[in-house]
């Protein structure tokens, strides 16, 4: 099978002791997309540490810029790493994902679906971002976090998650979304705080009602709050 990229000879960068990515070189041709441009063979990319970390043989997955992706990350399926975007640990971005900017992903993060991670912004932890989803401005996602839909998270106040929640002690997560309403997930579900917590008077006891509703109001205060406080990047009109 053709590979995909080779390694540039003599051009890579020590990041930590023991640690060195080495620039990489297009062997094949990807077509562009709304969102990236074309690669034709002899193009440079990114910097990445080893195979593993960039798919060779399948897929349009692709690093390029100054972006670094190494440790145990991957990057595959048709997702793309750029800018100046750092991938690390164990984290996944796969997909049609997009990681760019100054954006960190890090730890048993996974990013996945359209979602998109850029500007300062920082998923880590084994925090999810997936779906049509937009991370970006200083937000950070971390912790247990499941962030998808039509969430548009660009500051950190803006998303409120709980652990060891409910009856089976999961993640409850409250985020804002594109039209700057409340989503909810859990688990499976993903709705507004209402459809959330009607679903959850189906299912269980009143007191773990009242928890959920409890976390809803301090989610709902909170982000009301850093909506007032932080104006949405400029960026995010042309993204």
């Amino acid at each position: 099978m053709t590979q995909k990229y080779e390694f540039v000879e003599g051009d890579e960068k020590t990041i930590a002791p023991g640690i060195v990515v080495k620039r990489i070189r297009a062997l094949v041709a990807i077509a562009a997309t709304a969102w990236t441009p074309a690669v034709t063979p002899g193009d440079l990319g990114g910097y990445i540490q080893g195979v593993e970390n960039l798919t060779q043989v399948s897929g349009d997955a692709w690093v390029y810029g100054d972006a670094w992706v190494y440790g145990d990350a991957r990057v595959y399926g048709d997702a793309w790493v750029y800018g100046d975007a750092r991938v690390s640990g164990d984290a996944r971005v796969y997909g049609d994902a997009r990681v760019y900017g100054d954006a960190w992903v890090s730890g048993d993060a996974r990013v996945s679906g359209d979602a998109r991670v850029y500007g300062d912004a920082r998923v880590y932890g084994d925090a999810w971002v997936s779906g049509n989803a937009r991370v970006y401005g200083d937000a950070w996602v971390y912790g247990d976090a499941r962030v998808y839909g039509d969430a548009w998270v660009y500051g950190d106040g803006l998303i409120f998650w709980a652990s060891k929640v409910g009856s089976e002690n999961g993640t409850l997560t409250v985020y804002n979304a594109k039209d700057n309403t409340l989503e909810v997930t859990r688990g499976c579900f993903r709705g507004t705080p209402e459809q959330f917590l009607a679903k959850s008077a189906d299912v269980h006891e009143e007191r773990i009602q009242h928890e959920y509703r409890l976390l809803i109001e301090v989610a709902a205060s909170r982000i009301e709050a850093a909506r007032a406080a932080v104006a949405e990047p400029a960026e995010a009109v042309n993204e």
